[in-house]
């Protein structure tokens, strides 16, 4: 098991301490202890050193009733650029954003089926990640890093793409791939990791203790926020419960196995499902994700009863998946994220609650809210975006402990 280092504890105090002015600025260091439970004195040695590094300012003072007055600091928004990149299986989309995480430019690239080996994908991403920083206008010095979401399992550290099953990817060197493009700093991660984060800093995980975020689009997953904070798994890999078992010996999922939850609540499931119930319907396009689920979405606005049907079919599935969520992990809020959650809406939200209702069992579902992602912009740029941040906030103390160390600890061997 890995143990936090000093170094590191202190990033994610940097970290939290940023987050918390993000979410609130501006704020005073006093503020600021009780949110993070950090001791005033650490709060003001961090705010101080972000101050140093310019991604913090003063603003004055707030209003006191007597004693001294405190001190409010704010980010300091144009301090730095950040990139997220959503890498899905059927376009590329980019967002870059101020320090304050206000989004400033986005270009998008689609990925037509079967455009799936990695220097194609590279290709996209490197060009849609140059087409922002031109919209914007910032140089490059100005951008502290890329973060990128890229679906299935990866490895942080080395920046591997380890196993995509929707493109039969396996230990694919992504981010050496993009350095050869791209002149910034990268960091490497997937959607489920990358919406929860975003619904924990601006959305509907807010202040929430335990939330699941389910993604839902070509594939499916469940980010998780348990007790405050991300949670990974020992291998970076928790979250793959579209990879579950839903319907024994059912469909034939990329991933192998039979009946997985994304072979029918993923967008490809989807369109099976209204294939299955009306083959010859004009609601389907057989090559076309994306038109097939707006033109459900048209569809049961229009009260046609072949997309009611669907939309009702894909809830109930949809339901008895998040109802073992409920029960396994009882947490506070339930999250419908991604482009299919988004373009469905609120008609495949009421199904789902009522097929969660019809199945969790009452105490952990009376603790549970279902809603949509509020998140205006793609959650998973934004998500990707404060990956960009920590990498950021991380190679910061990393230089400041190399300026600090003693100069035979430069030059010793490694242990």
């Amino acid at each position: 098991m890995k143990r936090g280092t000093s170094r590191d504890i202190r990033t994610a105090n940097r970290y939290e301490v940023l987050r918390q002015i993000i979410a609130e600025s501006p704020t005073s260091r006093q503020e600021l202890a009780a949110a993070t439970g950090l001791s005033l004195a650490t709060v003001a040695t961090l705010v101080g050193e972000l101050l140093d590094l310019g991604m913090l300012t003063e603003v004055g003072f707030e209003d006191s009733a007597g004693g001294r007055p405190r001190g409010l600091v704010a980010v300091n928004a144009a301090g730095g650029a950040l990139i997220g990149v959503d890498i899905a299986e059927t376009y590329v989309r980019v967002e870059l954003f101020d320090l304050a995480l206000n989004m400033l430019a986005r270009a998008d690239e689609d990925m037509r089926p079967g455009e799936s080996r990695p220097e194609q994908v590279v290709g996209h991403a490197a060009a849609a990640v140059g087409s922002v920083v031109a919209q914007a206008g910032v140089e490059g010095a100005r951008v502290l890093g890329v973060g990128v979401s890229v679906p299935g399992q990866v490895d942080r550290d080395t920046g591997i793409a380890e196993y995509a099953p929707n493109w039969d990817w396996h230990d694919v060197p992504l981010l050496d791939l993009l350095a050869e493009h791209i002149a910034h700093p990268l960091y490497l991660d997937n959607p489920l990791r990358a919406c929860a984060v975003a619904e924990l800093w601006f959305g509907a995980a807010r202040g929430r203790g335990d939330a699941v975020v389910v993604n839902l689009g070509t594939g499916v997953g469940a980010g998780l926020a348990l007790g405050g904070g991300l949670h990974r798994g020992v291998s970076n890999s928790a979250g793959e419960w579209g990879h579950t078992t839903l319907v024994l010996d059912g469909r034939l999922c990329h991933c192998g196995n039979h009946g997985c939850v994304e072979t029918y609540v993923g967008a490809p499931g989807i369109m099976l499902n209204l294939r299955e119930l009306s083959p010859g319907s004009t609601l389907l396009h057989p090559e076309d994700q994306t038109a097939t689920i707006d033109a459900l979405a048209a569809g049961v606005a229009a009260q046609d009863p072949v997309a009611i049907e669907v939309v009702r079919d894909t809830a109930r599935y949809l339901g008895a998946g998040i109802s073992d969520l409920v029960n396994l992990l009882n947490p506070e809020v339930v999250v419908l994220s991604s482009w299919v959650a988004a373009t469905l809406g609120e008609p495949l939200l009421r199904e789902v609650r009522e097929a969660v209702a019809r199945r969790a069992l009452r105490r952990p579902l009376a603790a549970t809210e279902i809603v949509l992602s509020p998140i205006p912009t793609d959650p998973v740029c934004l998500g990707a975006a404060t990956f960009a941040l920590e990498g950021a906030l991380r190679s910061v103390g990393q230089r400041q402990a190399r300026r600090t160390a003693p100069a035979r600890s430069r030059t010793a061997p490694p242990a």
